[in-house]
């Protein structure tokens, strides 16, 4: 590495000299081509070498205050990782890392890696650290090694918990539940445990033996899993999947558990109420994202919800949404759009206005890679049928945004309608709250938005509702979120039932 001095004027227009570090490059993962990607639905990701790995370490700058680690919802440690993998010193490396992280497996596929927009590399190079690329080389070398192993609790405190839901949240609360000597069982609605995880997220950004693995190793730890069990009702609102073929009543498991952890995420869809949105062919974006993850799994031989021979529009912007594109093109799409409202972000973010924190800024996915024309400023004004009820176009009109006394407003473009032909459209909007009538099965009191009401680290009962012995976290309590959020929920859910219920804890603490 190199340093030299430049000037740069701040955002107080005072002059300031500073010393720049060039190093190596940044190295991204390598990628599948996207034309022989899309004809399967595995990772085509290609992982980077021992060589290649140590390298990015090496530009790990090993900052006094690391705001790789601030940022990060699990504030995992990438700087003493780092100098580990640095040193050839994997299994040291791999102790860091799981001594933060319940799956890193998951948060290196999937996470957006919030922990490299505070690398002090991305601000002084725009090339940060390669954390994600190094998280993960140190996670699947652990698997392939054999050092991830059953951590089996050395004493038993006769409390039971059951879990309500098998995502991020609820796993990493069950595991850390359980290994600290309580009996845990998950309920999941659906046929295998891994919620979000295992029916959300495509296959091609996390393939499901990632999840089993893991699944494996919890019930080495005594973590039961009821599954195709549905609380409170088997009736769920539209646009929620449930494929459960018995129930069981909120009452029952809190009179048989000493304590419940409601995990069970935000999953009620934004809905798109437009006239033509009954149409043959519009669909929730999980409709998609599941049907196809479950044939994917050989739950089912086919999906209710095909792409193929269609032109498609996808009514969102997110990552959701880029998903949805992502699966599409892999399911035989003709011409795939992506509509968002807001506008068209820049390409390069003002970091003197931003770092550490999360930018907004233009990001493409590998989705996007595949072929997505994306349009900006857009809004749905409605969706055309034909005579038998099938969609075939989409009727649009461009929006202008505005600023003004601290709001952001939107008016619609006089004489901008236009029309987008397609036969199908997918709703990726983002999704509002928790399953009402689960929250209303238990009683717990809710917030404005619908969320389970529980308290914070700072509250007298760490999140817990208002039912006596009922916690909740996860974005059934925070509202939808990243996975990695998730994770740090559950596991500091975990230590405020093990007070709970043993007056005391082992468990770490997280301060926000």
């Amino acid at each position: 590495m190199t340093t030299n001095q430049q000037k740069k004027v701040s955002a107080a227009g005072k002059t300031e000299v500073i010393n720049v570090v060039h190093c190596p490059r940044r190295i991204e993962f390598g990628h599948e081509d996207p034309k022989e990607r899309i004809k399967h639905f595995g990772d085509f990701t290609r992982p980077l070498t021992d060589e290649q790995i140590q390298e990015q370490s090496r530009r790990c700058l090993h900052c006094g205050t690391p705001f790789c680690s601030s940022n990060c919802p699990l504030h995992n440690r990438p700087v003493d990782f780092n100098a580990l993998v640095r040193a050839g010193r994997w299994h040291e490396a791999w102790e860091c890392l799981n001594s933060t992280s319940s799956f890193p497996e998951f948060t290196s596929r999937v996470c957006p890696a919030i922990c490299e927009v505070g690398c002090t590399q991305y601000y002084l190079n725009d090339e940060a650290v390669g954390i994600k690329t190094i998280e993960r080389a140190i996670i699947d070398r652990a698997w392939r090694a054999g050092w991830v192993k059953p951590e089996i609790a050395t004493h038993k405190s006769g409390k039971r918990v059951a879990v309500v839901g098998s995502g991020p949240a609820g796993l990493s609360c069950a595991q850390q539940l359980a290994r600290v000597g309580h009996n845990v069982t998950v309920f999941e609605k659906a046929a295998r445990p891994g919620g979000l995880l295992r029916y959300g997220i495509s296959d091609f950004k996390l393939e499901k033996d990632v999840v089993d693995r893991r699944i494996e190793q919890m019930q080495a730890e005594g973590v039961k899993f009821e599954c195709g069990v549905a609380v409170g009702d088997l009736k769920f609102p539209n646009g929620v999947q449930c494929t459960a073929k018995k129930s069981v009543t909120a009452q029952s498991l809190i009179k048989e558990f000493d304590a419940v952890v409601l995990a069970c995420g935000s999953e009620t869809p934004r809905d798109l109420p437009v006239p033509g949105r009954e149409g043959a062919g519009v669909h929730f974006a999980l409709e998609l994202l599941v049907g196809q993850n479950r044939v994917v799994a050989g739950e089912v031989k086919a999906t209710n919800v095909s792409s193929a021979g269609c032109d498609v529009v996808v009514v969102g912007g997110g990552d959701t949404g880029s998903d949805c594109v992502g699966i599409a093109r892999r399911q035989g799409a003709g011409k795939v759009y992506q509509i968002d409202l807001m506008p068209k972000p820049p390409v390069k973010e003002d970091k003197q206005a931003t770092w550490p924190n999360w930018p907004v800024k233009l990001r493409e996915s590998t989705s996007h890679e595949e072929g997505c024309d994306r349009l900006w400023e857009t809004s749905t004004k409605e969706i055309v049928r034909d005579k038998n009820g099938a969609v075939t176009a989409v009727k649009c009109v461009k929006l202008k945004w505005t600023f003004a006394d601290g709001k952001r407003s939107c008016t619609e473009v006089p004489g901008s309608e236009f029309e987008i032909a397609c036969q199908r459209v997918y709703l990726a909007m983002g999704f509002t709250q928790p399953s009402a009538n689960v929250l209303a099965a238990f009683g717990v009191d809710k917030d404005g938005r619908g969320n389970a009401k529980a308290a914070l680290e700072n509250g007298a009962a760490p999140f817990a509702t208002s039912v006596q012995g009922v916690f909740a976290c996860g974005d059934v309590r925070s509202g939808q979120s990243l996975v990695v959020r998730a994770m740090s929920e559950g596991r500091r859910c975990a230590r405020a039932v093990d007070v709970y219920l043993t007056g005391g804890t082992e468990l770490p603490e997280y301060r926000l």
